[in-house]
């Protein structure tokens, strides 16, 4: 039976953060699960409770590094709350024989949904235009033009499943669509671009979509935002730190891009003032996937994969970074 430990026990669950699922109590009566924002000591919980903890639902700011691992030696699995799993040391899980789960698929029409979204929104100036008819100036003169999507080019980088879905969206809009990762896609037909500042240079819209890793961290620098151009613009909904902020903000004061849309931020949830303070951009509380209905979804897909392994079944949705044992244990 799901949830089972040694002698019709309950498995023990460390939860770090909050997390939407549509059915709560199916999650307690399933496992024994401890709050870890929730505990008056942490630190005291984990001393506690960790030598027994299995399974871990991990969500929000918290590491889930190799210091936190060997406080729970008995530790299987990982149920990472979110398609990006950046907070999660995946070569430390592997290196303790630990699984790491995320939850693609069930945001991938969300996120892209919000790219486009901030995609308007930045090249109309939508959230300008509303604050100027807030603040009574329409009464004095109309808004100023602003710039289109007519006539654009756009660039993604990360063509996975998100980027695919973000691609769709652009084509019915009647925009040109190009792409770069790390090799060519054989089944797409979109341009594909083996450099990224190549590709930044031909584009007149960067769409950044690529998973955070040590191999795209601020990928996307000065170099490329130059070749961006002084009418390019730049969207992010993938993580802060693929872009370089530092990069970002002196472009985008010195004009030497258009604009900038971004979720996602370096430093969560500290924006800098002096992005803030700049008029050509438009910035989200990373709400990418931040719906009701997309929210419960990734909830529900933690606790499948934590049912799913102390059944004895396999995760449902393993990364590949931890590779999974042919067959589960129950115990």
């Amino acid at each position: 039976m799901s949830g089972q430990g040694p002698a019709g026990g309950r498995v023990e669950i460390l939860q770090t953060s909050p997390m939407a699922m549509p059915s709560p109590e199916a999650f307690e009566a399933a496992f024994t699960v401890h709050r870890l924002w929730e505990a008056a000591d942490p630190q005291a919980l984990l001393a506690e409770v960790g030598p027994r903890i299995r399974g871990l639902a991990a969500g929000g700011h918290v590491p889930i590094d190799g210091a936190l691992m060997d406080r729970l030696p008995a530790l299987e699995l990982v149920a990472n709350f979110g398609v990006g799993y950046d907070k999660v040391d995946v070569a430390a899980a592997a290196a303790r024989g630990v699984v790491v789960t995320n939850t693609p698929d069930v945001l991938t029409e969300e996120v892209a949904d919000l790219a486009l979204g901030l995609l308007l929104a930045t090249v109309r100036r939508l959230p300008q235009a509303d604050r100027f008819l807030r603040e009574g100036r329409w009464l004095k003169g109309a808004f100023p033009l602003s710039t289109s999507l007519r006539g654009r080019t756009i660039g993604i980088l990360g063509l996975g499943r998100i980027g695919k879905a973000v691609a769709r969206r652009c084509e019915a809009f009647g925009l040109e669509v190009a792409y770069h990762g790390r090799h060519r896609q054989e089944d797409v037909a979109y341009r594909y671009f083996g450099s990224l500042v190549e590709m930044a240079r031909d584009v007149d819209v960067l769409i950044v979509v690529t998973p955070a890793t040590a191999q795209t961290e601020r990928l996307v620098n000065a170099e490329v935002l130059g070749a961006l151009g002084p009418d390019g613009i730049l969207i992010n909904v993938a993580r802060g730190s693929v872009v370089d902020e530092r990069a970002v903000i002196d472009a985008l004061r010195e004009k030497r891009i258009l604009a900038a849309g971004l979720d996602v931020f370096e430093d969560e949830p500290r924006v800098p003032e002096e992005l803030i303070a700049l008029d050509n951009t438009v910035l989200l509380p990373h709400i990418g996937s931040a719906s009701v209905h997309t929210r419960q979804a990734m909830g529900q897909l933690v606790v499948d994969n934590l049912r799913s392994w102390f059944a004895g079944q396999g995760p449902l949705t393993p990364v590949p970074e931890t590779p999974v044992p042919p067959k589960a244990p129950v115990r």
